[in-house]
């Protein structure tokens, strides 16, 4: 921890780890740990959501002794497998946020997938076949775990973690066809009532590193392709330094 009692978190998504994944993502991992005083994962931990491909991932986590938070993403979920993701993971000593909170070293931490469904004016409304209807039910959804998980917490400082963008501005720079997919302003709205530090998403690997939410809050975009493409000379991870918190009381 530094003198000023700050808290420097390293953050990355879409990491990808396939079966040949091992032994290459060890030095990222270990350098994040010596940096940050806890590692984020912001989901597409895995390629295609297989437990083999996790077993390799904790392997290659091992490096980073500090403590490790993550989300899962749309490829986690690939094979149909993603409770024995959460199970490796669990077992491996990662908290895997699905609606829930944790606090890492007196900062809260609310994590959450998140859904897509567009941005804004565009965003699509629950209107018509059942099929759309259950669409935008998902994303409601998502958006009601991430306020309960935020509402739980009682600390000053919190970071929201998720897989999808809950702005358009961290997605520009991706065809504009594909932004309805990329994430949801639905994901902004408990934002709004529960203010954080910042926001923490990935998916969009060519998207934007960082956008503000309509209340000023700061969100990045930590994909590694983005990371690595838009700052070759620094390792692919983001940290976020926010001050240690004292809890709320009331």
């Amino acid at each position: 921890m530094s003198p000023q009692e700050n808290v420097r978190f390293a953050a990355v998504g879409d990491i990808h780890c396939t079966k040949e994944s091992g032994g290459s993502l060890r030095g990222l991992f270990a350098q994040a740990a010596q940096m940050a005083d806890a590692l984020l994962l912001c989901g597409d931990l895995t390629d295609y959501g297989l437990p083999e491909e996790t077993e390799v991932l904790v392997e290659e986590l091992s490096a980073a002794r500090v403590p490790v938070v993550a989300v899962l993403g749309n490829h986690d979920y690939e094979s149909g497998r993603e409770e024995d993701v959460c199970r490796i993971l669990h077992e491996a000593g990662v908290r895997v946020l699905d609606g829930e909170a944790c606090e890492i070293h007196g900062v809260g931490i609310a994590g959450v997938k998140g859904f897509a469904g567009g941005f804004g004016r565009r965003t699509l409304g629950a209107w018509g076949e059942k099929t759309i209807k259950q669409f935008v039910n998902e994303a409601i959804q998502e958006a009601l775990k991430l306020e309960s998980a935020l509402a739980k917490l009682r600390t000053s400082e919190r970071i929201a973690l998720m897989h999808y963008s809950p702005i358009e501005a961290t997605v520009q720079g991706e065809p504009v066809e594909i932004f309805s997919f990329l994430g949801t302003s639905r994901l902004e709205d408990p934002l709004l009532r529960y203010p954080v530090s910042a926001v923490l998403h990935g998916h969009a690997h060519r998207g934007s590193p960082e956008g503000r939410t309509a209340n000023n809050i700061p969100v990045y975009n930590v994909a590694k392709p983005l990371l690595q493409r838009t700052y070759p000379e620094r390792p692919p991870f983001r940290i976020i330094e926010v001050p240690k918190s004292v809890p709320e009381t009331g």
